[in-house]
């Protein structure tokens, strides 16, 4: 089994007024917190960073702060995040990917571990579902497995086809109850970054 992690930043940003991944949040920008914690995963290949809107700016900044990352481009990046995670899915053929929207960046480690382990122990299905919850199972989050045959069924989908559409065609949906409250972050105004800066501060 080989988790592959992807990073969806492929957005245009316009309400935050900048590039998502870009933003900092402490001392580190949100690309870089959600790959740092993302490195928990074991044996699977670097995280892929999927870049639409800001491409080059984000390019730069993984070369400028040599983040352990790899970077791709979704040409089509306006019409949704399902073609981005199609761009994932030809990047890493054959593996299963762990879907993180960069809306919710400081994701910890614990919360990438807790996927791996609940992913193994349900036997890795091809066409599999897993997201992590809070509250007993009544509010998911983010970042989302997708089993391999299923991110390959998302990659052959018009790339504005809704995510749930994907999730719609998993052939087992499961779960992992974890307790950040991190994974319902979605980074979208500057209010919602204001708040997430605030987060760090008082840890």
């Amino acid at each position: 089994m080989t988790l592959a992690v992807v990073v969806l930043a492929a957005g245009a940003s316009r309400r935050l007024g900048e590039p998502k991944a870009l933003a900092r949040i402490g001392d580190r920008t949100a690309l870089q917190h959600l790959a740092l914690a993302a490195r928990t995963l074991t044996g699977g290949p670097r995280t892929l960073v999927v870049t639409g809107a800001h491409h080059e700016e984000i390019a730069a900044h993984v070369e400028a702060s040599a983040l352990d990352v790899d970077v791709a481009h979704n040409p089509d990046w306006a019409q949704g995040r399902t073609g981005s995670v199609a761009v994932g899915a030809a990047a890493r053929p054959g593996m299963d990917l762990v879907v993180a929207p960069i809306d919710a960046p400081l994701v910890p480690g614990e919360v990438f571990e807790a996927l791996e382990r609940e992913w193994k122990a349900r036997g890795a299905p091809l066409a599999g579902w897993l997201a992590p919850a809070t509250d007993g199972g009544s509010r998911y989050g983010h970042p989302v497995v997708l089993g391999r045959e299923l991110a390959r069924s998302a990659a052959a989908l018009p790339p504005d086809t809704p995510l749930r559409h994907v999730r719609s065609g998993a052939d087992s949906l499961f779960r992992v109850d974890v307790e950040s409250l991190a994974i319902h972050d979605d980074l979208d105004e500057p209010t919602d970054l204001q708040a997430l800066r605030r987060r760090v501060t008082e840890r």
